[in-house]
């Protein structure tokens, strides 16, 4: 008999539950929502060791998990077990799309689900986007990503695989019978973690690439850019607290833009 046939489930990595738990401070949660929304003396910080045990377990489970499709299972497992209209909308995106609920805690209210994760490319999302979105077989996806691809963070890459990445989600998404929203990568002229680059001009490269493939595959287009951005391509200085992430201010501007777009058919 063939090796491959003697062995396990459990050899191969079969699981019911193949996610570990990471538990997150307490106080990371009340304190993140107080940075963006400009109230950091209200709000101490997380204890150095709360942080860096957390930040530990996370490295140790992003070594089975590099998409990080564990982190939302518990609840995507959840909602599915929930009428549609718990799950009519999932945003799907990077630290923009996870820190909205922090900035403004209003708007994922119920029917919008966040799956948004911070630090995130559009490789990664593509990833887990059968298991986040897909699966939850929503109305309507918004996806929001791109930022996090031009930084680097999961090495060189070129816009043509950007848009590779996304163009994927989107025919996923069609073939699920999912309408999509798809946004502009906001603007930024420097990245606080790759302050070598000058991200501005490839960011406004990618966004024309981006429009054309809406308009080829008829989606709902939106670039929060025209209410967010500098003319040089940047952040507005009252939107931002670090010129690349949207405080309570920049994602109140953004708010009326993204209900617009969903609210078409």
């Amino acid at each position: 008999m063939p090796l491959s046939l003697l062995l396990t489930a459990a050899a191969l990595g079969v699981t019911d539950n193949p996610c570990p738990v990471v538990i997150v401070p307490p106080q990371f949660a009340a304190w993140r929502t107080a940075t963006l929304s400009g109230k950091t003396a209200q709000v101490p910080p997380p204890s150095a060791a709360e942080l860096a045990a957390y930040r530990t377990a996370y490295a140790e489970a992003r070594k089975g998990d590099w998409p990080a499709i564990c982190q939302y299972r518990a609840d995507n497992l959840r909602l599915r077990a929930m009428p549609q209209a718990a799950r009519e909308v999932v945003f799907m995106g990077d630290s923009i799309t996870e820190n909205w609920g922090y900035a403004d805690p209003a708007f994922y209210r119920p029917g919008r689900v966040n799956r948004g994760i911070s630090g995130q490319t559009t490789q990664q999302m593509l990833l887990r986007f059968p298991s986040d979105v897909i699966a939850l077989r929503p109305r309507v996806v918004h996806i929001m990503a791109g930022t996090n691809d031009i930084a680097g963070n999961t090495g060189p890459t070129t816009l043509d695989a950007i848009e590779g990445n996304i163009a994927a989600m989107v025919v996923l998404a069609k073939a699920a019978g999912i309408r999509i929203v798809l946004a502009a990568t906001p603007p930024s002229v420097a990245f606080n973690w790759a302050p070598n680059l000058r991200p501005a001009s490839t960011i406004a490269a990618l966004n024309l690439r981006l429009r054309q493939l809406a308009a080829r595959e008829r989606v709902t287009f939106i670039d929060y850019g025209a209410v967010l951005a500098t003319p040089t391509g940047g952040l507005k200085p009252e939107y931002t607290s670090d010129g690349t992430h949207p405080n309570a201010a920049g994602y109140a501007a953004m708010a009326p833009l993204a209900t617009r777009a969903l609210q078409q058919r």
